[in-house]
């Protein structure tokens, strides 16, 4: 009894000693508080206001049939923005449609398409920034036009959308 009589103060003082801190602190005695700064965001959107026609469906295995990417709604003529900053590595006709590819850090590669370019092979663009307009014409699209948004680790293609998403934050035990 005398035991648990004494664990509980112990757990009280571990308990207050592991309780959070605050994320931002400001100097001691300061008597205006400031708010802070909001995190940048890395990706966007390429259609601003766009919602997703189709979804990212990978395929089995690498020859085999899949939507390697989503389709953005948005109208002839609308601007496209670089998702993320990089370097444009292609402007041009690929099978008949207008492309646009863009390297970016980490091996990663963002495709848009059909984009009548303003950009060229070279360019460094920054999130954000026109490389374009969205053209009529894309397979499938249910509106008056879709941007096919598409992304790539080297040769894995990977949902787009998972870009726009805030990273999952993982806490481990101390060891």
């Amino acid at each position: 009894m005398r035991a648990r009589l004494l664990l509980v103060p112990l757990l009280l003082v571990a308990t207050a000693a592991l309780a959070p801190l605050p994320a931002v602190a400001g100097p001691s005695g300061s008597s205006g508080a400031t708010a802070p700064a909001p995190a940048q965001a890395l990706w966007t959107t390429p259609v601003p206001a766009s919602h997703v026609t189709r979804p990212f469906q990978p395929p089995q295995n690498p020859f085999g049939a899949g939507h390697r990417g989503v389709d953005l709604s948005g109208s002839p003529r609308t601007q496209v923005l670089a998702a993320g900053d990089g370097v444009v590595v292609f402007a041009g006709m690929v099978a008949g449609r207008p492309v646009v590819s863009i390297d970016h850090a980490d091996g990663l590669r963002t495709t848009y398409e059909p984009v009548d370019p303003s950009v060229a092979a070279g360019t460094r663009v920054t999130r954000g920034s026109p490389i374009g307009t969205l053209a009529a014409g894309h397979d499938r699209c249910p509106v008056s036009a879709c941007l096919h948004w598409g992304l790539r680790r080297g040769q894995a293609y990977l949902d787009p959308m998972t870009l726009l998403r805030p990273p999952r934050v993982r806490l481990l035990p101390w060891r």
